[in-house]
């Protein structure tokens, strides 16, 4: 009878191993501009594949900086090409993982509804105490949003008005708050399913700014992870690209 408890609690423990194996936790560094998109893409991968995905997101400047000293993410999902090639370059990256998953575009919005936005314009009318935008330095749509402002030579006479966010994320935060009149943010937050406050706003013509073409890429730490690869995998599949779509993104077709 013994012998048949120690078979039977053996085969238990191996079958419950057997379920580890196949149900994983994938962990993800995401750009601010796309973590409510991820959420929605992650949440169809784990009812597909029983996998858990753990999602951080940061300015990609910022999500660099981490990868590059140890955090323990699988997949980066920048906002850049610039990041994902760097982090190939040092190692810390696996090469020929990266391509292009969505191409983003900056909007200036407010959530007032009657504050109508015309263009740049609306950056000069008399009320207009802060702008907000993400910092140029770390954040790749703040850096779109500072070669939208050199272009127009608004980046020096609006100087006093702009309050900068460390991320897209926070920027958009600034005006959904009513800290800042208006601001430069990710035409994606707009279009978010959760913002319940569209306003007003800007759509920024693409050739005011280079691309933004967001790049995703293995990391070394998930080279031998298989949901890691498989997530990216079904980052390319048509789900997630109908709603990296419905978000306001490009695809790079």
């Amino acid at each position: 009878m013994q012998n048949v408890i120690g078979i039977f609690s053996l085969l238990i423990t191996l079958l419950g191993s057997v379920g580890l194996s196949h149900a994983a936790e994938v962990t993800i560094a995401v750009a601010s501009n796309f973590r409510a998109a991820v959420e929605v893409i992650a949440d169809e991968f784990e009812a597909r594949t029983t996998h858990h995905v753990v999602i951080s997101s940061a300015s990609t400047g910022k999500l660099y900086a981490q990868i590059t000293h140890g955090a323990p993410f699988e997949v980066l999902l920048a906002a850049d090409t610039k990041h994902p090639q760097l982090l190939i370059d040092e190692s810390f990256a696996v090469k020929n993982t990266a391509f292009t998953y969505a191409v983003g575009r900056l909007a200036l919005w407010t959530p007032n509804p009657d504050h109508v936005i015309d263009g740049l314009h609306a950056l000069r009318r008399d009320g207009i105490r802060h702008i907000a935008m993400a910092n140029p330095k770390t954040a790749p749509y703040g850096q779109a949003t500072y070669e939208v402002l050199s272009g127009a030579g608004l980046w020096l006479p609006i100087q006093a008005q702009i309050v900068r966010g460390e991320n897209i994320g926070q920027a958009f935060q600034f005006v959904a708050s009513g800290n800042a009149d208006l601001g430069f943010v990710a035409l994606s937050q707009v279009l978010n399913p959760r913002n319940r406050h569209p306003g007003s706003r800007w759509d920024v013509p693409r050739h005011l700014h280079a691309p933004l073409q967001q790049a995703a890429v293995l990391l070394r730490k998930g080279q031998s992870h298989e949901p890691a690869k498989a997530f990216l995998r079904f980052l390319r599949e048509p789900f997630s690209q109908k709603v990296i779509q419905r978000f306001g993104y490009g695809l790079n077709n």
